[in-house]
């Protein structure tokens, strides 16, 4: 593999949803040969009741799942603190960040929260806007 193409809660509820246009970026980076991740806290914030387990379960098996190990949650307090963010309001952002700058590079994240993960990410991680 040659990159890794990181999805935000935003990104996977896109997969979920089967959405066409998005799968389609998907689909790009992995003729790259880049491999697709979410961090494995992605899977909680994106979970939407009215989505079956099974679409679910679908969706997840078309992505690569990333551990939050203890060094990727040390990873992330050290952004939010570096950059003066709380963990209430950032700590999800924080580990998928900490998840993008362990990924072997070049890195390229769909969010929909460009700002902050620009901030959290630097020049390390092109941050995509969904």
């Amino acid at each position: 593999m040659t990159g890794t193409l990181i999805l935000d809660s935003e990104g996977l509820s896109k997969v979920i949803r089967d959405d066409h246009r998005f799968l389609a970026r998907v689909v790009e980076a992995r003729k790259a040969s880049m491999l697709t991740v979410v961090s494995a806290a992605t899977l909680v914030e994106a979970r939407d009741p009215k989505t079956t387990q099974a679409r679910f379960d679908w969706a997840i098996s078309r992505v690569t799942i990333q551990p939050v190990t203890e060094d990727v949650a040390r990873e992330a307090s050290r952004l939010l603190s570096e950059h003066g963010m709380d963990g209430h309001q950032h700590a999800i952002d924080a580990v998928v960040a900490a998840t993008a700058l362990g990924a072997r590079g070049p890195r390229i994240m769909l969010t929909s929260d460009p700002d902050d993960m620009n901030k959290l990410c630097g020049k390390s991680v092109r941050v995509v806007a969904i």
